[in-house]
């Protein structure tokens, strides 16, 4: 009962947040600015050559009519909530849109590329290789950084270099990657298991993060997010290639997932006390959904081992097609749309979840 009315009271907080004046205004924050993986990649895998895109149905069906914009998910992701909590539009564009004019980008926009990792090898290979054998040319953080620069830029050429730099200064700077690191490169491909033991790539891991955060803290970011990533271990996917235990989580992929972030939280911490009027602040994603994978019912779902999309089992990506009979009805009844990413609606408690926690000081 406590869970649930913690859950409850976090969902009237953001649905206060999205009615409040200070939300409408856009309070604290002028833009919502991401760098990440195929959870917050609004679509910019889209614009670049890789069969790791879910810019087709049944992606999106529940997206502003039912469009396909490149979410992995059936809806919105969690930064397209945060982003409206904090009275900015109700969806963060990516990048590579060329449709978006830089001053829709001037209120928010998204870097993140599914398949890529924080490891640059990560972005150079994926489970997709598995299936086509094939190269995968997704965005990795350092070229994500480089977009920023980019950005940055175009926004001072548009706006002029006062506003820029206040856009830049006022923005939340939200990472959510790793989960292609663990759930793919480390346990499914020989070599970083070769040259580190967990907590050694946990930590190798951790410091290119906390790289990244400095150089956006070089370039005038001073409010920053990191995401601490998902029970890897029991998304559809993994349950399906557990030969040892079928259709159970893979613990060994959670304990890693969880080493990571508790190093990931420390970095934050330190990252504090290191860089001078920053905030850092670090939110948890894996106690919620392995909360609600441990007790469904008591939220409302009814399937956690299973994807909304097909079978449920390894469907993702380009597997993941309209005309498969299997596919679900009630999205909302599921954690997971395709056998690796949430549903819309684990994305918008997530998000209700960080506005009351991690993110309430910048609102």
């Amino acid at each position: 009962m406590e869970d649930v009315l913690t859950v409850s009271a976090a969902l009237i907080l953001f649905a206060h947040l999205l009615l409040s004046p200070s939300a409408a205004s856009g309070g604290k924050v002028s833009a919502v600015i991401v760098f990440g993986d195929s959870t917050v990649d609004p679509g910019n895998n889209d614009h670049i050559l890789t069969v790791a895109k879910g810019d087709f149905p049944p992606y999106g069906r529940d997206f502003d009519g039912g469009v396909a914009t490149g979410r992995f998910s059936n809806g919105r992701l969690v930064t397209d909530f945060i982003s409206e909590g904090f009275g900015l539009p109700s969806s963060v564009p990516a990048y590579l849109d060329t449709s978006c004019t830089i001053d829709q980008l001037a209120m928010g926009v998204s870097f993140a590329s599914a398949g890529t990792g924080l490891d640059d090898l990560t972005a150079d290979i994926s489970v997709f290789n598995m299936y086509l054998n094939s190269f995968q040319n997704v965005i990795p953080v350092r070229q994500q950084l480089e977009y920023f620069m980019e950005y940055k830029e175009r926004l001072a050429v548009a706006r002029g270099a006062s506003e820029a730099d206040a856009i830049i200064a006022g923005a939340l700077y939200y990472f959510s990657i790793g989960n292609n690191d663990i759930g793919v490169n480390y346990f499914l491909l020989p070599q970083r298991r070769a040259q580190f033991s967990p907590p050694e790539y946990a930590a190798f891991l951790v410091g290119i993060a906390g790289a990244a955060v400095r150089e956006v803290y070089r370039l005038g970011g001073r409010k920053i997010q990191l995401t601490g990533i998902l029970p890897v271990g029991c998304v559809p996917a993994m349950r399906t290639v557990n030969l040892h235990r079928p259709g159970e989580c893979m613990e060994d992929f959670n304990q890693f997932a969880l080493l990571f972030n508790a190093e990931l939280r420390k970095a934050a911490s330190k990252l504090n006390g290191e860089l001078s009027e920053a905030r850092v602040v670090y939110s948890d994603m894996y106690r919620l959904v392995s909360t609600i994978i441990a007790n469904p019912l008591k939220y409302g779902f009814e399937n956690v081992a299973q994807g909304c999309c097909g079978t449920g089992l390894i469907e993702a990506s380009f597997l993941c097609v309209l005309d498969e009979p299997l596919t679900c009805e009630d999205t909302d009844k599921y954690v997971f749309f395709d056998s690796v990413h949430p549903t819309e609606r684990i994305y918008k408690m997530e998000a209700s979840q960080m506005l009351n926690t991690s993110l309430a000081a910048f609102l």
